[in-house]
Order: C-alpha cells, then structure tokens, then sequence
C-alpha cells in the first residue's frame, strides 16, 4: 500500500540551495521526506541501493560536478526501475534550447531557479501537484515554471 507522504529527492551540489528548499518544503507540506545527494554520481548510487525506497519525484540540478543533472536524466529514463519517476529539472539558466532539450529526454517539469525564498516556495508548490499527477496518468505534458 503506497503511503501518504510525498518522498522528494533532491539532487543539487549547493548547500544554501538545499537549506532552502528544506525550508521551503517544511512550511509547504511538513510531513513530505526530503532526502539529498550533492552530486548526479551520488544520485545515482542512492537510487540503484538495493531495497531503496524510490522517490515519489526527483528535483535534479543541471549544474552539477562529477555526473551533471542531463547527464543524470538520461541515465534515469533508460532505466527500467526508474524511468516513471518524475523529474523536475532546475537551475538559473533560462536557454529555451535546453530547455526543449530537457524536455526530449524524458523531463517533466523545469524551473528557473529563484531568487528569493518565496520565489521558490512558489514553483514548489506548483510543481509538487503537478509531479504527484504525472505519477498517475500517462499524459505527456511539459510544463516550465517560473517565479
């Protein structure tokens, strides 16, 4: 039986954006279980453990060392076990070519990071409803969010 409470990953190397995304998710939905990894390598041994729980969605940097945020989603929409997963795709670029891009390769949602705090308390919000009825439906639609 699927439980309640939403599991987020997020995949990002910046530790201040981690804290307030943290924040952010505390005072949007507190019961929600946040996990981080700071790399796209780490993202990937956590999700391939064996017995992990998987994530109800990913919220993957682009800009990442070691394995990037693309690089990270193509491996997870090649794979078996994680391709229905969705993906929320972030990061301070604004470039529609990578954007579409993102898109092609299996991303759901992209969101220009912001710049303040209630900024990204609001596209969390709005991307989280979207990301729990992606998990159900078969639609295909791609939505980019911006503060």
């Amino acid at each position: 039986m699927k439980s309640n409470i939403l599991k987020i990953l997020l995949a990002d190397d910046d530790h201040d954006d981690c804290m307030f995304f943290k924040k952010a998710l505390e005072e949007l939905d507190p019961s929600a279980k946040l996990e981080f990894v700071n790399d796209g390598d780490l993202l990937m041994i956590y999700l391939e453990k064996p017995l992990q729980e998987l994530p109800d969605v990913i919220f993957l940097d682009i800009n990442m060392p070691r394995k990037n945020g693309i690089e990270c989603l193509s491996e997870l929409k090649k794979n078996e076990k994680l391709k229905n997963i969705p993906v929320v795709m972030f990061s301070t670029s604004n470039s529609w070519e990578t954007i579409n891009s993102l898109f092609k390769s299996g991303a759901q949602i992209y969101i220009h990071k912001p710049s303040d705090f209630s900024q990204l308390k609001q596209v969390i919000h709005h991307a989280l409803p979207i990301a729990s009825d992606i998990n159900f439906s078969t639609g295909k639609l791609k939505y980019v969010l911006n503060a």
